[in-house]
């Protein structure tokens, strides 16, 4: 052991003894118990007490659960099933008896869901958690009503707080005020939120979103895809060229698990087209009409006019073990020219002139009536299909399918004036959807783009008997925000551009690395382990309203059923809004009381 010298006083040198901290961890020393081995952290973990909250993100097809105070969900699971249709769309039946079998059929699903939550994804017993479930600011009043009674009355759980997606997501990042964009699979959303309070009225959504490009990925891949059958022996895959076996891709191939797939694994976002070629509505009308001209799926055709051309007899020799390969050498489709080309002929006409990915080829299972062969079928799946194919989220359609940029730029049409520049500074993408690579930059690249000044085309004259007349100006509706176009920055954007301003290099990329996908169930998890949250309903609120409105024979009233839920369920759709501080100039007596001018106290997140 080695012993400090002392001075000639008899005193320890402090300068010789080594200041570095020893190596002996203190949590070790204080048999500290580590939460989980999923989690470096010395808290307390929920399985040792009943203080954290459950965490319920419960989308339309994908659910997010775990417990509060974790930095990620416990289990990211369907909520259907991969092949099965979302538990709730944009639609619902006019006639009463179909509305009444689907309520009846959605409210099955969701008990199982729950069910699933605390029982085989959380394993913790239900009536010792409170629950903070994430909801959708447009979220059917009775699918909220519905979980609250399976929380309720099957589960019964002590509390439900609703709490709003865009906020909690807003909050993850350390942030009360800016503009949240949510891109889901129903639709996407821009709410403006400002001192935590959303603004609801100048919400602003869109239906293109994850399902829109699901169905226009599926008719692309019909189209210009191509799909090589499995051999029917071991001497045919030998002796047979991959351009013989070439066919259309059938329908039966694509299904919702392999299109998710094919959209979460292969594609990407591509940087944006010039400035003459961007703007592509002109070619697309819509996606409704994207299956009009798709050819139908004739497997047992040996070539087609949509199949490879000229391909080598060594496509065997590129196919890896992997199911994702790619192909070296990209192919372009053979457009029959003498059908016309229809939109989708069109785009792909555009995209293969501004694309470079390469193609990749997929291992899938063979349709029911090809279950004949060996192994398994291949897709080819085309370059420019991968890199162009989310352009129709960024293209729009008509009034009631605006962009994602349109949106935005919409909702910041809207708010305050004074309220622009720091909402346009602060936008956080979040959703399933923005996890696409490049969707962020892209996004931002379709913002700068939109607010630009409007090229000059030569127009002529409104009047042709005027020639002296000016032509008619062109119609620019983001002519007020064209000032904001140095303060633009999103939060979580990975690779911001050069800023302009102080206010958009403080805010570009400065969000935690959080998966936007997960954004919102972060927030709630933040705001459960800070016992905080949006408007609470325990159970005792729910059981004396619901005995209030049963009549003698201990069935409920429906039309007394609907006021329950108005009253115990929060619903800012018909809730009144705050009142804010009313005008000086319309009541000169309010300029002598300054007390009377003072606008009432908002709780948060009201």
């Amino acid at each position: 052991m080695s012993v400090v010298p002392a001075t000639p006083q008899g005193k320890t040198s402090f300068k010789e003894v080594d200041p570095k901290t020893p190596t002996v961890s203190r949590v070790a020393s204080t048999s500290a118990v580590q939460s989980s081995p999923h989690y470096g952290t010395t808290r307390r973990h929920s399985l040792y007490g009943v203080e954290d909250r459950v965490i319920i993100d419960a989308g339309s097809r994908i659910w997010k659960v775990g417990f509060s105070g974790e930095g990620r969900p416990r289990d990211v699971f369907y909520a259907g099933g991969a092949d099965e249709v979302p538990l709730w769309n944009l639609t619902r039946p006019a006639d009463a008896a179909e509305k009444a079998e689907q309520e009846r059929i959605l409210e099955v699903k969701l008990e199982t869901c729950l069910r699933s939550v605390f029982h085989d994804s959380l394993l913790t017993d239900p009536k010792a958690r409170k629950v903070i479930l994430v909801e959708h600011p447009l979220l059917p009043l009775y699918i909220k009503d519905m979980i609250a009674r399976i929380l309720f009355d099957n589960l019964q759980v002590p509390s439900v707080s609703f709490a709003s997606s865009h906020l909690l997501s807003l909050l993850a990042v350390g942030r009360i005020t800016g503009l949240v964009v949510d891109c889901g699979h129903l639709e996407s959303v821009a709410l403006p939120i400002f001192a935590a309070r959303p603004l609801f009225p100048h919400l602003r959504t869109t239906p293109l979103a994850g399902a829109r490009l699901t169905s226009h990925l599926r008719a692309l891949l019909l189209l210009f895809g191509t799909y090589l059958p499995p051999p029917t022996s071991l001497s045919a895959a030998a002796n047979i060229p991959a351009a013989n076996r070439s066919t259309r891709v059938p329908q039966e191939v694509l299904t919702d698990a392999v299109v998710e797939e094919i959209k979460a694994r292969c594609c990407f976002v591509g940087d944006g087209l010039g400035p003459s070629n961007n703007d592509t509505r002109d070619i697309t009308p819509g996606d409704e009409s994207s299956e009009i001209d798709l050819p139908p799926s004739d497997s047992t055709q040996s070539e087609s006019d949509f199949s490879l051309a000229g391909r080598d007899s060594n496509f065997s020799s590129h196919r890896a073990s992997s199911e994702f390969s790619i192909i070296s050498n990209p192919r372009v489709p053979a457009v029959d020219n003498h059908r016309g080309e229809g939109h989708l002929q069109a785009l792909a006409t555009l995209y293969q002139r501004h694309s470079t990915a390469t193609e990749l080829q997929m291992r899938v299972v063979p349709p029911p009536s090809q279950q004949t062969g060996t192994g398994r079928g291949t897709l080819i799946i085309p370059g420019w299909v991968r890199e162009r194919g989310a352009e129709v989220l960024f293209e729009g359609g008509d009034v009631d399918e605006g962009s994602l940029a349109e949106v935005i730029l919409d909702s910041l049409l809207k708010v305050p004036v004074d309220l622009r520049k720091t909402l346009a500074s602060s936008i956080l993408v979040v959703g399933g959807t923005a996890m696409l690579p490049g969707f962020i930059p892209r996004l931002q690249h379709e913002l700068l783009r939109a607010v630009a000044p409007p090229q000059t085309p030569s127009r002529p004259s409104s009047r042709p008997d005027r020639p002296d007349r000016p032509p008619l100006p062109q119609y620019d509706p983001y002519a007020s925000l064209r000032p904001l176009l140095p303060y633009f920055a999103i939060l979580n954007n990975p690779s911001p551009p050069a800023a302009t301003t102080a206010r958009a290099g403080a805010n570009a990329g400065k969000a935690p690395a959080f998966s936007p996908a997960t954004m919102a169930w972060v927030g709630g998890s933040l705001t459960g382990s800070l016992k905080t949250g949006g408007v609470e309903v325990n159970r005792e609120q729910w059981d004396s309203a619901d005995a209030a409105n049963r009549d003698g024979d201990g069935n409920a009233d429906i039309s007394v059923e609907v006021e329950r839920v108005q009253i115990v369920l929060p619903d800012w759709t018909r809730s009144p809004l705050p009142a804010g501080a009313p005008s000086a100039l319309s009541n000169p007596q309010l300029m002598s009381s300054p007390t009377r001018m003072a606008s009432p106290q908002v709780p948060v997140g009201a």
